[in-house]
């Protein structure tokens, strides 16, 4: 892909992406101000999510849902924490987009049902938590009520119910809406905007196709940014909630100790002993009860207001309040220390301050502060005590953390959205394509070659980080490799050429000492090579006949005659026949072939194979089928392949040859003397093989016969 191509490729995309986000979140906030102005009872928040799922993906989809969120809480801040609900019907909106975008009724209704379960049902249970485990106030919550009055079911139940059946209306709404526009699209502007180099992002991983058997890289980053976010976020939770539980606690104590202050302003601490003596007879009692009474009516966390003497014998009630659980104690009562005054008991005793107190037990969750009230001589006559009702501060601790967790949860499917967006674009597609042309080229022919170097052009990454650095190397060394691998098969070429001209020169230099052999070691090497050939073709011992082995067989094959080279030229050349002993001479040089390639194989320091076959050829060429030959006495398969096929060629050649001893046969009784001894002297399948290719063969015979 050429620069200009792909930067007007990603200049589209870019384009298309905003305008689908900026049109969308304008269509939702749109949809929330009518709402509003025409007072319904519904939210018509979630055109622009439904139609962004249509228009594009998971990333326009989840950023509209996320973002119009966060720009309605400008207006009301608690559509803030709804994220996540907007967020999962953007999830669930792109599921069903395919089937949305064809018009699938049943589908259609399916979408429907499934948001309004998102919006009504886990909204609303949102909406329970985010009140402190209420559903405070509003048309859904008198609509509850009524359900309720008709089919009892629950404050709980009713209300989700009421919630879900509005939510129906509303998404069945909105669906219908998106659609419409969809369809009022026209289809140039939908090729445009369904440029989607982002479109392939799903939420869910698909099955791995090649089997991998760890995790794919676009899990392993989505793995680190949810961790490392959840992390983060977790912590930031915690951070936030315990400095809430603080300063709502401080608060509470701030309120405590304000309400024991104005008490202890209005107390007369030198009658003490007379209010405890007297109780109500005694003067200005009522009007301190009274006080206690007022003290706690103003404020709906302050549940016990009392005054009490600590002594070594109990706790002496100077003032006690009815409350509408707990009957108060009578003045001058010695009642049992409670927790909070046994916990503190020689601060009481002694007179000192009393830290502020929180107990969970019967009384419920309270926060109790003790204001020490001081006669005019200084003494501390008794305490003020004032205990505070934590309930609210539990239930409005489960409205932030349903708050928090909320608009964490949508803000974590935005980031992890993106990121593996960004991974996969960036670094998964990149690698695998890398990997693709990896997996898809070869280096074994020279087209092989040419397309790997080809694909991986074709690639042109320009990530601009790491990934594009490893292309560039990879391909670099891939145009080295191609460049070494060509350069080597060029030397190879040299050497086989030349390795093959030094055998032919060695195994000429032998012959030439042969007066009646003539181009003996080129003629059998080229029968050789037909009866391989041919036995290929027709499969005869075919799991053994590679071309490589065919290769070795052939280019040593005028090898297998250097023994005759310890032959002395008086019995190689003889020309009558020769004695029994010069004939045992003749037979050693196979012996001696062997021992010279030996030492061939011995200065290579390499198993290396046309070697092996040479020492093959040169040891048993003259060994027989029926086990009678020299100089082992082989039979059969003992002997090996090669020197079967090269027994034919040799003595085929022996036979339409001129020698000193003889005159040449014809081809045909050549070939009838080789048909004849097929099964005694050679192989019947060699033979077969040699007969069937009788035109080459006949070839070959006739480039030198002489006329």
């Amino acid at each position: 892909m050429s620069p200009n191509l792909r930067s007007k490729s990603s200049w589209k995309t870019g384009v298309s992406l905003v305008c689908i986000i900026v049109g969308c979140i304008f269509l939702n906030i749109l949809g929330t101000n009518l709402n509003a102005l025409l007072g319904l009872p519904l939210y018509i928040d979630d055109i622009g999510t439904i139609l962004s799922a249509l228009l594009g993906g998971y990333i326009p989809c989840i950023t509209v849902g996320f973002f119009t969120n966060i720009i309605n809480g400008f207006a009301d801040s608690y559509s803030i924490y709804y994220c996540i609900i907007s967020v999962l019907i953007a999830v669930a909106a792109v599921t069903f987009a395919e089937k949305l975008r064809r018009l699938k009724i049943p589908y259609i209704l399916l979408a429907i049902l499934v948001f309004a379960l998102l919006g009504g049902v886990v909204g609303g249970m949102l909406t329970w938590f985010i009140n402190g485990l209420s559903f405070g106030e509003g048309f859904a919550v008198d609509m509850a009520a009524s359900i309720d009055q008709a089919v009892p079911m629950g404050y709980f139940s009713s209300n989700l119910l009421s919630s879900f059946l509005i939510d129906l209306v509303d998404k069945a709404a909105v669906t219908v809406i998106a659609l419409v526009i969809y369809k009022l699209f026209p289809l140039k502007l939908l090729s445009f905007l369904h440029t989607r180099s982002w479109y392939y992002i799903t939420v869910f991983e698909k099955p791995d196709q090649h089997n991998r058997k760890g995790l794919s890289l676009r899990m392993k980053i989505t793995l680190v940014v949810a961790i490392s976010t959840t992390l983060v976020a977790s912590a930031a939770i915690g951070i936030s909630i315990l400095q809430y539980y603080r300063s709502t606690v401080a608060e509470y104590e701030e309120n405590g100790r304000y309400a024991a202050r104005v008490i202890s302003r209005e107390l007369d601490a030198d009658r003490i002993d007379d209010y405890l003596n007297k109780g109500e007879k005694a003067q200005g009692y009522r009007d301190i009860e009274d006080l206690l009474s007022t003290v706690i009516d103003l404020s709906p966390e302050i549940k016990y207001a009392y005054i009490y003497r600590v002594e070594e014998d109990g706790t002496h009630v100077v003032f006690d309040i009815d409350t509408a659980d707990v009957a108060a104690d009578d003045p001058g009562e010695v009642i049992k220390y409670d927790t909070s005054i046994i916990k503190y008991k020689e601060k009481f005793l002694s007179g000192e301050a009393i830290p502020t107190d929180i107990t969970n037990d019967d009384d419920g969750w309270l926060l109790s502060v003790y204001e020490p009230v001081t006669d005019s001589a200084g003494k501390v006559q008794c305490y003020i005590g004032v205990d505070m009702e934590m309930n609210r501060l539990r239930s409005e601790v489960i409205g932030f953390l349903a708050k928090i967790i909320s608009l964490f949860l949508g803000f974590l499917i935005l980031i992890r959205t993106y990121a593996v967006w960004m991974a996969e674009r960036h670094i998964a597609k990149p690698i695998n394509a890398i990997a693709h042309v990896s997996r898809h080229s070869g280096y074994d022919t020279p087209q092989a070659r040419e397309k790997w170097i080809t694909m991986l052009d074709a690639l042109d990454i320009r990530t601009g980080d790491e990934i594009e650095t490893l292309y560039e190397d990879y391909r670099r060394a891939a145009q080295n490799t191609v460049r070494y691998i060509e350069e080597f098969q060029q030397k190879s070429r040299q050497l086989t050429k030349l390795q093959t001209g030094l055998i032919m020169v060695l195994a000429d230099m032998v012959e030439s000492r042969d007066q009646c052999t003539g181009d003996h070691v080129f003629k059998t090497a080229a029968y050789a090579e037909i009866i391989l050939l041919q036995m290929k073709k027709e499969g005869i011992y075919g799991d053994m006949l590679s071309e490589e082995y065919i290769d070795e067989v052939v280019n040593s094959a005028p090898l297998h005659d250097v023994g005759k080279i310890t032959v002395s030229d008086v019995i190689l050349n003889k020309p009558g026949r020769l004695t029994d002993e010069e004939f045992r001479v003749m037979q050693n040089h196979t012996v001696e072939g062997g021992k010279i390639i030996d030492k061939a194989i011995e200065l290579v320091d390499d198993d290396t194979g046309y070697l092996n076959e040479a020492k093959n050829l040169a040891l048993y060429h003259h060994e027989k089928w029926n086990g009678k030959g020299y100089p082992a006495g082989l039979k059969g398969e003992e002997i090996p392949l090669s020197a079967r096929v090269m027994a034919v060629a040799d003595v085929f050649d022996a036979l339409v040859s001129r020698r000193s001893y003889k005159e040449p046969f014809t081809i045909e009784k050549a070939l009838d003397i080789i048909r004849e001894d097929a099964g005694s002297h050679f192989d019947p399948l060699i033979v077969r093989a040699f007969l069937d290719a009788e035109d080459e063969v006949r070839h070959i015979a006739q480039l030198n016969t002489e006329p």
